[in-house]
């Protein structure tokens, strides 16, 4: 069994911005993969399911950003799982929009929702960062995240969502690569080659001249001998 989280803050005031892609994320894999409907436990939003050949626990805090460590510890404790066992899904200033990346590890950079699940939880637990940009100037950050996301992001967003979603199983059975592979057949899908062909020899060749055919010789001698020699006596 495992805990996928995502970090978000509740209600229908937060639900587009961009500090809660990471509820976005968990409610694109319960679509998608028909996990059971959103009930309210540990302190938080829950639905259950399977991934591939694993159970998974999804769940949404509902204790604000800031809190997010107390409601994921809680169900963490209550299933007797480690920090190894949870992903957390959260929004990352440091990626441009639409960028993902995954880790195991590490340190919170100023994250509120990763700074309450290192205190809860410690820092040994996977992440999925999705990468919403940066707004260039840290005093903006707090108006940013708490931003919806604007009508021009809605592509790329719903190609990261749909990624996500395809991609989860592997995530759930620990094959990372497997999942990046996955999302980025959404965000970077191959393009056709844009290369002209040339055209072919045979469509260029100029057409061989003809022959010149004779012209007629208008004083083309015609008279037999005998009436040559007539002639020449008159």
């Amino acid at each position: 069994m495992q805990i996928f989280a995502g970090l978000g803050n509740p209600g229908p005031k937060y639900a587009g911005n961009r500090h809660n892609i990471g509820f976005m994320a968990l409610d694109r894999i319960a679509e998608e993969h028909g996990f059971s409907p959103w009930k309210a436990r540990f302190q938080g939003e829950v639905a259950e399911g399977r991934l591939g050949s694993e159970k998974v626990i999804l769940l949404k805090p509902s204790t604000f950003m800031n809190l997010s460590g107390q409601s994921v510890g809680e169900a963490m404790r209550f299933y007797k799982l480690e920090p190894e066992d949870v992903t957390v899904f959260h929004d990352e200033l440091d990626l441009a929009p639409g960028k993902l990346k995954v880790k195991t590890g590490g340190g919170h950079a100023g994250h509120n929702g990763l700074r309450s699940m290192h205190a809860h939880i410690g820092e040994n637990y996977r992440r999925v960062r999705l990468g919403i940009g940066h707004p260039g100037r840290k005093d903006l950050v707090s108006h940013y995240v708490l931003h919806d996301f604007a009508k021009a992001d809605q592509d790329w967003l719903d190609d990261l969502m749909r990624g996500i979603a395809e991609g989860a199983p592997e995530l759930a059975e620990g094959r990372n690569d497997k999942f990046l592979n996955a999302v980025a057949l959404r965000t970077a899908p191959a393009r056709a080659s844009k290369t002209e062909a040339k055209p072919k020899p045979a469509d260029t060749a100029p057409e061989p001249k003809s022959a010149p055919e004779p012209e007629a010789d208008p004083e083309a001698e015609t008279r037999s001998p005998l009436q040559k020699l007539v002639d020449k006596f008159r």
